[in-house]
């Protein structure tokens, strides 16, 4: 499974992609930042946001797209500018029917490390030693990146197949032969009028 991660963001958004199954090594495929003038008007950041997953999605070719669930800060300037980079990643992944993940930091930060309170250091630290990398990613976003991908190769990987699982079984269920056989030969029971 190949999964391009999106650390949202306006100023720096972080991407990353790599490739692996659970319980198997995995391998980075891509990292990197996606920069936007900090002095821009909103509309031209965000068109070179989506200018840049669009590459990424272009090359990188994922078979889904994870994302960090924007959460409440202090900053609601901050917060919000989150939310817009978060809302183009999601889109343009949409756009190419890709499924997309949203993973909360906490989550990201457990499944990396096992503690869903280390810092990015630490997160950086163990995405560098899962990726068998000679150097910690930079900047702290790509890194970040990096760790949703991961973090949804394991954590994904099996809410997917259950998924996948649960659809074959309600596919099983709804074919016409299926139904008659849960209904009676007639296809409903006495007294039962649908």
């Amino acid at each position: 499974m190949r999964v391009m991660g999106v650390d949202p963001g306006l100023t720096r958004c972080g991407l990353g992609a790599v490739e692996g199954r659970p319980g198997a090594p995995l391998s980075l495929v891509k990292v990197g930042v996606v920069r936007t003038p900090a002095d821009e008007e909103i509309g031209p950041r965000l068109v070179a946001i989506e200018e840049g997953i669009e590459s990424w999605l272009d090359e990188v070719r994922p078979d889904a797209v994870a994302v960090e669930r924007v959460f409440a800060q202090h900053n609601l300037r901050t917060v919000m500018g989150t939310a817009q980079a978060s809302a183009v990643a999601i889109l343009c992944a949409s756009r190419r029917g890709l499924p997309v993940a949203l993973h909360t930091p906490s989550e990201v930060k457990a499944a990396i490390t096992g503690s869903g309170t280390a810092d990015k250091r630490q997160v950086g630290t163990m995405v560098t030693r899962l990726l068998r990398l000679d150097e910690m990613p930079k900047p702290a976003d790509a890194a970040d990146a990096l760790a949703l991908a991961i973090c949804h190769v394991w954590r994904g990987g099996v809410h997917n197949r259950l998924a996948e699982a649960l659809a074959r079984a309600n596919d099983a269920t709804t074919t016409p032969a299926a139904y008659f056989r849960g209904r009676g030969r007639a296809g409903y029971s006495k007294g039962n009028t649908k």
